[in-house]
Order: structure tokens, then C-alpha cells, then sequence
């Protein structure tokens, strides 16, 4: 199994709540950590900043193009970012327990 990390930002809490959850049901995703942080960032010709909440999504590479999709469909902003880091390595025990979630 080949995990990767998919990070993207959020609004508020309410979005990135509703998106997880949404990720979730579908078993897109097996796990989600948000965390609150604060943005700085151009938007229309100046700097804007302001709080986002930040999303780290765990899942497997053969669920990224759905998952991406599925983001941008229920993102509420205009252009959000959608990143994928591929992981190099990572432990048997949490690999096992990804295929178990993802794939019955």
C-alpha cells in the first residue's frame, strides 16, 4: 500500500468539519487532523490574513484523484489549495490498519 498525506485549508470550522466528515463517510480518508491556525496570503491584488483551519487528510495514493475531485466539489473557497505529499516510509502496524479501513 502506498499512503500519502493530502493537505488543504479551510474557512472555519464548520467547513472543514462538514468536508472531513463528508471524506470520511465516503472512505476517501482514514483519518483527518485539523488544526486552527492563522494565514497570511494574497487575494485580489493585496495581503489578506485572517484564521484558517488547516487539514492533513491520510488515505491511499489509488484514492487521490477521487479524493482531489471530492475536495474541489465541497471546498467553499474559489481556488483551494489541494497538496499531496507521497510517503516514503511508514510503519507496518499503521499501513495494516489504513487497508483495513480503506479496502474491508
Amino acid at each position: 500500500m502506498e499512503a500519502i498525506i493530502v493537505y488543504t485549508t479551510f474557512p472555519d470550522w464548520e467547513s472543514a468539519r462538514k468536508v472531513t466528515r463528508e471524506l470520511l463517510e465516503r472512505k476517501l480518508i482514514v483519518c483527518a487532523n485539523l488544526r486552527e491556525h492563522e494565514a497570511m496570503y494574497w487575494w485580489e491584488g493585496k495581503i489578506e490574513e485572517g484564521k484558517e483551519v488547516g487539514a492533513i487528510y491520510k488515505t491511499e495514493v489509488s484514492k487521490w484523484k477521487e479524493l482531489r475531485e471530492t475536495i474541489k466539489e465541497l471546498h467553499p473557497y474559489d481556488v483551494p489549495m489541494i497538496a499531496r505529499i507521497d510517503l516514503d516510509k511508514l510503519n507496518r502496524e499503521y499501513s495494516e490498519w489504513m487497508a483495513r479501513v480503506l479496502f474491508g
